[in-house]
């Protein structure tokens, strides 16, 4: 069986160096907002290029943190909408329901995946107050009329950089292109914990301080509590686990492009739609290989008989969820069509060529 992602043979890697970083946790004594939380921001900060960052408890929080932090500082009020792109992760859009803002879901390009931001404008009202991206699948979503049109309506840009730390757009990392970036570090992730972890980043000082306190209980100085605030920490584990995992990111990034490369180089099917490389390969850290097909269910039952493992992300939009049935009249049929075709390829650093070839010759026999 090739497995759609093997964690636990990425993990064996570093099994040496990731036991020392966990025994240095357990002598320490010291198992939240230590040296190890300090530590792996900074470096956190030093890879992605932006000033300040701040480790949570997972990429969802991160995101709410974000969110109720300009809430605080006056520059968002209930009510007020967030553009978002309509075919992202649920966790996208709960973020920003959950601190009572609203929404507004946006097409996706269906070359890229990511939100068509030249209909972004059309979806601005004067109760818009940020778009969030979601550099979706690992591949960078930005343009100089983004941040053009962001300045003009005086709006806060948003990363959701959960699935592309890493990816560069012009020399710039994601997570330092906006106002402030959530990242998740779910095991499954580019760069995985070993459980739940996130972190935010941001050039706002100000906003750091803020999204601190908050993730603190709302807490400035202990047992002083300045604001309404919740308890979403990176602890001293999971920071350890990512300091060791970080050194080795860009080189794991480098091999799911060359086997991205392969993919869609080889892949040589007329029903099998394959996502195209970006001009400048950093754009993208293929945290998912992601084709589409009108005939899902047979390719994913063909390739599970052979002995390929393959996800769908995701099945169902956000607008069709039932926690969302108040979006169910929306129309957004490029999001639907993207949902019932898309399925995830396996891709991952420890996935070998002889693995690669076989994916790709069991695809091309469909």
């Amino acid at each position: 069986m090739i497995k759609f992602l093997d964690i636990q043979k990425i993990n064996a890697q570093y099994a040496t160096e990731l036991k020392k970083a966990a025994n240095l946790v357990v002598d320490s004594g010291w198992y939240i907002r230590g040296e190890q939380g300090s530590a792996f921001e900074k470096q956190l900060c030093d890879f992605v290029g932006s000033p300040f960052s701040i480790g949570v408890a997972n990429g969802l929080d991160a995101l709410r943190l974000i969110l109720r932090a300009y809430m605080e500082m006056g520059i968002m009020e209930l009510g007020d909408e967030i553009i978002v792109p309509a075919n992202t992760y649920i966790a996208s859009i709960l973020a920003i329901t959950d601190v009572g803002l609203v929404p507004i879901l946006v097409e996706p390009d269906p070359l890229t995946f990511n939100m068509n931001i030249a209909l972004v404008d059309e979806h601005i009202s004067s109760r818009t107050k940020a778009i969030m991206v979601v550099h979706l699948y690992g591949r960078i979503c930005w343009s100089e009329s983004l941040e053009t049109l962001a300045k003009e309506n005086s709006l806060k840009i948003i990363e959701d950089n959960a699935q592309a730390i890493g990816a560069t757009w012009h020399g710039r990392k994601s997570g330092s292109l906006g106002d402030a970036a959530g990242f998740s570090f779910y095991p499954g992730k580019n760069l995985g914990a070993f459980g739940d972890a996130g972190a935010i980043t941001s050039n706002d000082e100000e906003l750091a301080n803020i999204v601190r306190a908050l993730a603190n209980y709302g807490s400035f100085v202990k047992y002083e509590c300045t604001y309404q605030g919740l308890n979403s920490r990176l602890d001293e584990i999971q920071a350890a686990m990512l300091s060791v995992k970080l050194k080795f990111l860009e080189s794991e990034n480098d091999r799911r492009r060359t086997i991205a490369t392969r993919y869609v180089a080889e892949i040589k099917h007329a029903e099998i739609i394959v996502p195209d490389i970006p001009m400048d390969v950093h754009e993208h850290v293929w945290h998912l290989f992601v084709v589409r097909t009108k005939r899902r269910s047979e390719l994913m039952a063909h390739l599970e008989k052979l002995g390929i493992q393959t996800l769908i992300h995701y099945p169902i939009p956000p607008h069709q969820q039932l926690a969302y049935a108040e979006y169910s009249a929306l129309s957004l049929p490029i999001t639907e069509k993207i949902h019932e075709e898309v399925l995830s390829l396996p891709i991952s650093p420890v996935l070998t060529n002889e693995e690669v070839t076989e994916v790709i010759e069991v695809i091309n026999s469909f």
